[in-house]
């Protein structure tokens, strides 16, 4: 869910015919020093003001919106994409990115427009408009085709959907199955920004006050380390049977098997081997293994009446435990308090690269419910998406089941370095970052001489660690032959890595079961990952040896 940290920065100042929108970077983003740095690079600070005039040509309102572009990129950067700060042409760091910039900016001018009188608006609906022509320039750029497989009945689905709307759901949403994807949300007409999609009434909502409801609280809030989402999930197992639960037709419209990660069987984890999430697998299995050791059968040796054994076996535990990772979205609440749900209807609402939907996830409090607002525009026919998150494949795959389609730019793998290789060296960069990663080189923009391909503070972080002076008084020829070092080095480690992977070749995927299609698909893309690195440091070591040879930095 993403939250909407910056929010609280939409002044407007009015002074003669000028208003001025204010952009400001909050002091409790986690990463303010870097953004700081950044901005002050490009030439803003902290707090900017831009000015629009009531009445202004279009030129003038063009390059107020690049400006304000500028400054609401750098502020709703997020960890991966400040550490690898790839811009493209545009000036775009990702489309996440680019959406949560114009989704801010715009509902500055939203703000500032509500504010005014009616005869004072000129300048900032023409604002409105340029910013909308934005998102519609974005959403041609990223389109995705999905092709609905009408052989599918939903009946089930059309079930909830009709009992949804009797609760009070309102919807411009249809449920189709969709090839390659599953279930999935079409629009039945055409969307823009700003128009709510689906919105959800508070009463139909499964949180935890149906636990609190329930016999099974009492008991289960006595013991130690029982969190809300552990009690939802042992509340949900027992509803699933219930003849005369309220949510009976939302239970009847799950599938038996999930699918997730979760449910690997032997071959797909064998087919993992070397892989991140082998790892992630593990350990998450690992956890729910203790979880339920630590709960059953105590639970239903002491309540056989409320915890019946039948209902609570390990198999049944995690299909409840991929039925809330994959489906619940964390809401924020009148109240102030976020909690873990389950939100029938909006369960249907696929993950994209390129989603519709990014802000979600807080009640409104006038109407009692949870809306989905449009970040961008959908078509009549065109899957409405949502985004679970900036999540890497081996994440999705775990708790959804789901490799993305197009480049992931959160598929990084992390690097382990001695934290002390650099104590004390004075940082000569933005690039002064405590943890590192490289994904697929195919992302970056730079691959001259002194980049690679590779990200900038790993490349500078290696070079602080074997000379804590090259940013300032080390030679051309010093600092070509500290990177051949790096590149050697870089090499040596994701070549261990590329020969850990399991072999995939001799796998028919044609035949195999889902899992092992999925574990290989993922091992692939690891492969390719590492097989990019090697690449771009292959081509490093070349460049800087061509270098050397002609006899650079010598006196």
């Amino acid at each position: 869910m993403e939250e909407d940290k910056q929010l609280g920065s939409h002044d407007a100042v009015e002074a003669d015919d000028v208003y001025s929108l204010v952009l400001e970077l909050s002091e409790n983003d986690p990463f303010f020093e870097k953004k700081k740095k950044l901005l002050c690079d490009k030439g803003f600070g902290m707090k900017e003001s831009i000015h629009i005039k009531r009445s202004c040509c279009p030129d003038s309102l063009s390059t107020a919106l690049k400006l304000m572009l500028q400054i609401a990129r750098i502020i709703h950067l997020d960890e991966v994409e400040l550490y690898f700060g790839e811009v493209d042409p545009l000036g775009h760091y990702s489309t996440r990115n680019e959406m949560e910039a114009l989704n801010w900016i715009l509902s500055l001018v939203d703000a500032s427009i509500l504010s005014q009188l009616k005869n004072q608006k000129n300048g900032l609906q023409d604002l409105r408009i340029a910013i909308l022509s934005c998102f519609h320039e974005l959403a041609a750029k990223n389109t995705e085709e999905s092709k609905v497989d009408k052989n599918y009945s939903c009946g089930k689905e059309n079930c909830l959907i009709d009992w949804a709307k009797r609760k009070g759901v309102q919807t411009n949403l249809q449920i189709a199955y969709i090839e390659g994807a599953g279930r999935g949300a079409i629009a039945v007409k055409d969307l823009d920004v700003g128009d709510i999609a689906l919105e959800i009434p508070l009463s139909i909502i499964i949180s935890e006050e149906l636990v609190h409801k329930s016999d099974m609280y009492q008991i289960l809030e006595k013991i130690d380390g029982m969190t809300p989402e552990t009690m939802l999930l042992l509340w949900s197992m027992k509803e699933k049977h219930n003849c005369n639960s309220d949510f009976k037709i939302y239970f009847e419209t799950l599938p038996e098997h999930f699918n997730t990660g979760l449910s690997f069987g032997v071959d797909a984890i064998m087919t993992l081997e070397g892989t991140l999430l082998l790892e992630e697998l593990t350990q998450a299995k690992e956890h729910l293994r203790t979880q339920y050791d630590a709960l059953f059968p105590e639970l239903s040796n002491a309540h056989p009446d409320i915890f019946p054994s039948e209902q609570y076996t390990w198999e049944h535990f995690l299909w409840a435990c991929e039925l809330w990772y994959s489906n619940s979205l964390k809401i924020m609440f009148a109240d102030g308090k976020l909690r873990t749900c389950l939100i029938p209807v909006a369960s249907f609402l696929n993950h994209s690269l390129y989603p519709h939907i990014v802000r979600y996830g807080k009640i409104d409090s006038a109407t009692n419910s949870l809306k989905f607002p449009l970040s961008r525009p959908c078509s009549a026919g065109e899957q409405c998406c949502l985004r679970y998150g900036s999540f890497a494949s081996s994440h999705l795959i775990t708790f959804y089941g789901f490799l993305p389609e197009g480049n992931n730019p959160y598929d990084v793998i992390p690097l382990d370095f001695d934290d002390d290789q650099a104590d004390g060296v004075e940082d000569c960069s933005l690039s002064n970052w405590t943890t590192h990663m490289v994904r697929g080189t195919w992302m970056s923009n730079n691959h001259d001489i002194f980049y690679y391909g590779l990200p900038s503070p790993l490349l500078d972080y290696l070079r602080r660690a074997r000379s804590p002076t090259s940013c300032t008084t080390t030679t051309l020829r010093a600092k070509l032959e500290c990177d051949n070092e790096i590149l050697e080095n870089l090499l040596s480690i994701f070549s261990g890595m590329m020969d850990s992977f399991g072999d995939t070749e001799s796998i028919n995927s044609s035949n195999a079961s889902w899992d092992v299609k999925v574990a290989v698909k993922y091992n692939d893309l690891q492969k390719m990952i590492v097989s990019s690195i090697l690449t771009s440091c292959y081509s490093g070591k070349n460049m800087v040896n061509h270098e050397l040879s002609k006899g650079a930095g010598e006196e």
